[in-house]
């Protein structure tokens, strides 16, 4: 039993030598564990289970519905070049035949059309935005920043300018009080104040 077992696995197709399978089903058959009937059962149930994918007639079926598909694609590869140029041709230059009376609807249509795509045009503008909204706050964050370090240096140089101004008018009031020709004198001998 060993040496047909061994053969068996030489040559599976082999229908003179018992594969393990068909010892497996006469030794259970033997035993009585499997009776004939269970076995024809199982197998209807399984021809059941499988008739949709294993029956002749819906291989058929599906064989001539691939057939079928197959010659359709191998029309459109006939056509591709065709098929390729009324693809790249623009709808738009055929006209449409379109009763008169319908004409003024058309236009409305258009109108409505055009307003639509407006307003979606729009829309996608905002949600565009909305991702670059905190790029934005960063950018007037670091703005405002500025602005405000800048309003600092313009107070502290106001300060300066109104205490120079000060000095100034201080200067001119001591030099009007002082006699004429101690004014020339003294102009031509002081120099510019400066910042």
């Amino acid at each position: 039993m060993f040496c047909t077992g061994l053969m068996a696995s030489a040559n599976p197709w082999d229908p003179v030598q018992p594969t393990a399978a068909s010892m497996i089903i006469t030794k259970c058959l033997e035993s009585e564990v499997v009776t004939q009937k269970s076995l024809e059962i199982e197998l209807l149930q399984l021809e059941k289970q499988t008739a949709d994918i294993a029956h002749p007639l819906y291989l058929s079926q599906k064989c001539q519905a691939l057939q079928v598909m197959n010659s359709h694609l191998e029309a459109v590869l006939k056509e591709k070049r065709t098929l390729r140029q009324r693809l790249a041709r623009p709808l738009c230059q055929e006209n449409l035949a379109i009763e008169a009376s319908y004409h003024r609807y058309v236009v409305e249509l258009l109108m409505l059309a055009v307003t639509f795509i407006e307003k979606l045009e729009a829309y996608l503008r905002i949600v565009r935005a909305i991702t670059r909204v905190d790029d934005d706050m960063k950018s007037m964050d670091s703005a405002l920043a500025r602005i405000e370090a800048m309003e600092a240096e313009m107070e502290e140089v106001t300060e300066q300018i109104l205490k120079w101004r000060e000095q100034q008018r201080a200067v001119h009031q001591a030099s009007s009080k002082l006699p004429l020709g101690y004014r020339c004198s003294s102009k031509s001998a002081a120099p510019y104040l400066s910042l």
